[in-house]
């Protein structure tokens, strides 16, 4: 199976074999294994060195059941503290910078579509940035959404999958898909303030007391422009663009 990053996934038995994009840096790719191996809060690979097989990079995890896609039971409480704990990790090591700004650019490059360009063209400086020296930085996922979690045993704790943007941060980018999906009418009310609220209930650092959207803004129109450029067909995205043009 081949994700929308250009990485394949291949599933043998209990273990999952990840070939990594190309062009993949290795020293910061095995920096990221080392961290989910000591990390609470995120999935632990089968191994702490990359294999090269043919000229790209695989890593090796346990298989792990995923969330399944019940509009009515979907994990957001969870979720949120789940996030709220891996931004309260203390950085043991030199991490390298969350991947979101560079995702989005690849994605704006790639795209043809006029409307997803213009919106992209409006972006804030911060959605450009995996940072600001007044902000908040912390151990960020750099590609989180619900797909992104996962649980060794039914009913067992869930934890992150996926550390191929792992980073340090603002943690605000964190929030960013969901926060743009509610803004464009993708995600229920009930279900982002079910998220936000339990993510500040367990201490997250991303947005503080009073109103989150002054702060989560560029995040989220970043994320709804990167997903416009993925799925191009999608009108409620598309439509969430052309309001930012």
């Amino acid at each position: 199976m081949q994700t929308r990053s250009g990485a394949e996934i291949i599933v043998d038995g209990d273990v999952v074999y990840k070939l990594h994009r190309p062009g993949t840096d290795p020293r910061a790719l095995a920096t990221r294994l080392r961290t989910a191996a000591e990390s609470g809060s995120l999935l632990s690979p089968l191994g702490m060195a990359p294999e090269r097989v043919g000229g790209r990079l695989r890593t090796r995890w346990p298989r792990v059941e995923t969330v399944a896609q019940q509009p009515d039971h979907l994990p957001w409480a969870d979720a949120g503290r789940l996030l709220a704990a891996l931004h309260r990790e203390v950085v043991t090591r030199r991490m390298p910078p969350h991947g979101w700004p560079q995702r989005l650019r690849r994605m704006v490059r790639q795209t043809h579509d006029v409307t997803v360009r213009r919106a992209a063209a409006t972006l804030p400086d911060q959605a450009w940035r995996t940072g600001s020296p007044d902000r908040p930085a912390a151990l960020v996922h750099g590609d989180w959404h619900l797909g992104q979690l996962g649980r060794r045993t039914a009913g067992g704790p869930w934890l992150l999958i996926d550390v191929d943007d792992l980073g340090v941060g603002d943690p605000a980018w964190d929030l960013a898909r969901p926060a743009g999906f509610w803004a464009a009418g993708l995600i229920p009310d009930a279900d982002w303030f079910a998220f936000l609220d339990a993510y500040r209930g367990a201490g997250g650092p991303a947005v503080p007391v009073g109103d989150p959207w002054p702060v989560v803004e560029p995040f989220a129109r970043a994320a709804v422009v990167q997903a416009a450029a993925h799925h191009p067909d999608d009108e409620l995205l598309l439509a969430a663009c052309r309001r930012m043009s």
